[in-house]
């Protein structure tokens, strides 16, 4: 065969799994649109995916009912010891996860073909950019990956005979006998085979037995922050879970701002935010992540890793999210959504009502009003080319990357959390973001869903090594000599009253709030000092309609008992933790709180 390389570790490592696993053939991936459509060829042919009419080049899979979502329970960190694994991860002794998934791999790719996927994280030939490689059985993991990364022989050219890669190793779990197929059903292995494993110390990646995107795009949170996250550490940089925007003014003065949530907290919709507010423009850099150096300028520059988005189809709308249903409109993915019946895809909160009968997620017919559960799951997904967004930004694959001039943090609060809070200093900063809290949305299948649990900069499920110790570099790199830090803010779009209402519309009204943050990065708006940071000024935040003064009172106030709850809760249940790895600073930011709170 002729090799697209000549990197001899590389081809050493393909064919060690290859030997190991059994493909009945070895394919080196091009990247090219003729590649992609063979992919998708091949899953309409074998039945697991749907053509649909009225999206050009655009189809539909659904996974089995228990590969639908991200496993936190069966995501390793393997790291030598236990303890740089921190309590927030679940640990493997690194030689007994080996063998265990070893056995797992020895003959699964039997009928099947292994795909060796070169790929960039962030614009090719970038100093922020990574590469990695990800050998997988499944071709809607190479359709999805040309999608979401940069995928190709390009890739390869950069790497060049000795550069550095993430080797990320992929498996359906599901081997084929001599004649059989899928037959239309989705591949994969029962839950207790699925494993999605990381080896920090040696910048590698293993799943097995998942299809589902989280699990199965290694590029993904596997690599983009699990392991990515480790290299940022020893290396001084940052890889965070954030969206990055750009925002600029009537005067045509640019900021950019990166952005960290949780799952289902509106990420998506900020970043591709259409403002309110008249003369004002908001563009997409990024929807989920973002690396981070510092400049020569001292400034930290931001680079979205992905070149596409993997959204969250239920509750997308051309209300909630117009620039994401254009970016949909044509070269999408879906995933676990309803279909029409002329060819359409449809979800809950879609904004129109189900037009006839459909067929749901799992294969059925389905009828809104009268049939049981819901015709998409409410993670379903698209899988869309950031180059297809009516708001991407001009400057998204800049390889410089774009200054940031604020970090906010939220999370979804129905009570304490004003709407808008800033940091006294970086430091106090990281504080915030240390303790973020938010209610569980369905993107994680093992948690229940509405209650409350801390979630550290949004960073819980993906950061790859202790968090005390995650907490600290975000402080040490504070300390950089000549850096000229972003500004941090805190936001909570989800306020509600007692009654159930809701303060805040939220959506295009958010711009509002970054109109605010903007002003602030100007040193224009005024600020009221307050124990948990600076809170706008009276009148410093125009209302939006439908939001009375008393609401706009309501949504910035400090309600001093429910922070006293706050610090009493991550008092005793968050900080002890992290044990010795928890940074003196942040008990130290912790202390002042509450000091601050019985003076109020």
């Amino acid at each position: 065969m002729n090799l697209p390389t000549n990197h001899k570790k590389l081809i050493e490592w393909v064919n060690e799994c290859a030997a190991l696993m059994t493909p009945d053939a070895v394919e080196w991936c091009d990247g090219s649109e003729a590649e992609y459509q063979r992919m998708a060829k091949i899953t309409l042919d074998s039945g697991v995916a749907t053509p649909l009419k009225k999206r050009p080049n655009s189809l539909l899979f659904r996974s089995e009912p228990s590969d639908v979502a991200r496993v936190e329970n069966r995501t390793y960190i393997a790291s030598k010891n236990k303890d740089d694994a921190g309590p927030t991860n679940n640990w493997i002794d690194p030689v007994e996860l080996k063998t265990t998934m070893k056995a797992l791999y020895k003959g699964c790719m039997k009928g099947r073909t292994l795909y060796v996927i070169p790929f960039s994280m962030g614009p090719i030939g970038s100093d922020i950019s990574k590469i990695g490689i990800e050998l997988t059985d499944s071709e809607y993991v190479v359709m999805n990956m040309h999608i979401m990364t940069r995928v190709g022989t390009k890739v390869l050219e950069v790497l060049g005979s000795d550069g550095e890669y993430v080797p990320c190793l992929h498996s359906v779990g599901k081997p084929l006998a001599e004649g059989e197929s899928d037959n239309g059903l989705w591949p994969c292995a029962p839950l207790d085979k699925k494993y999605i494993a990381h080896f920090p110390e040696e910048r590698l990646i293993w799943s097995y037995g998942s299809g589902y995107g989280g699990n199965a795009l290694l590029g993904k949170k596997c690599l983009a922050l699990r392991i990515a996250s480790v290299q940022a550490r020893d290396e001084g940089w940052m890889a965070e879970h954030m969206l990055i925007l750009k925002i600029t003014n009537p005067e045509g003065v640019s900021k950019h701002v990166a952005a960290a949530f949780p799952s289902a907290c509106g990420k998506t919709n900020l970043a591709m935010l259409v403002p309110t507010i008249p003369g004002w423009k908001v563009e997409t850099v990024g929807d989920d992540i973002a690396w981070m150096k510092f400049g020569s300028d001292g400034k930290l520059y931001a680079i979205n890793p992905e070149a596409g988005f993997f959204g969250v189809a239920p509750g997308t709308s051309t209300d909630s999210n117009p620039n994401a249903m254009h970016s949909i409109e044509k070269d999408t993915v879906f995933t676990n959504v309803g279909l029409t019946e002329d060819g359409d895809i449809w979800w809950e909160g879609i904004g129109y009502p189900a037009p006839g009968k459909l067929i749901d997620w799992k294969g059925n017919e389905w009828e809104q009003g009268k049939s049981e559960g819901t015709a998409a799951h409410p993670n379903g997904r698209f899988t869309a080319k950031a180059s297809n967004c009516p708001s991407i930004a001009s400057n998204w694959e800049d390889p410089k990357g774009v200054p940031i001039d604020a970090i906010l943090f939220g999370g979804r609060r129905p009570t304490t959390i004003p709407l808008v809070h800033e940091a006294e200093s970086w430091e106090h900063g990281t504080f915030m973001g240390s303790i973020v809290g938010s209610e569980i949305t369905a993107a994680a299948l093992d948690l229940k869903a509405g209650t409350i649990r801390r979630d550290p900069m949004a960073m819980l499920p993906f950061c790859g090594y202790n968090m005390g110790e995650y907490f600290q570099h975000w402080i040490n790199l504070g300390k950089k000599p000549g850096v000229k830090l972003p500004k941090v803010f805190f936001v909570n779009w989800f306020r509600k009253m007692a009654d159930g209402r809701w303060l805040w519309p939220g959506f295009g009204e958010n711009s509002r709030v970054l109109e605010y943050i903007f002003n602030r990065c100007e040193g224009k708006a005024k600020t009221v000092d307050t124990p948990i940071g600076k809170i706008p000024a009276k009148g410093e935040i125009s209302l939006p309609k439908g939001v009375s003064e008393a609401d706009m009172d309501e949504l910035l106030k400090v309600d001093v008992e429910g922070w006293k709850k706050e610090v009493a809760d991550i008092r005793a249940n968050h900080y002890p933790k992290f044990g010795e790895r928890m940074p003196k600073e942040l008990w130290a930011f912790l202390d002042r709180l509450e000091s601050r709170l019985n003076q109020a």
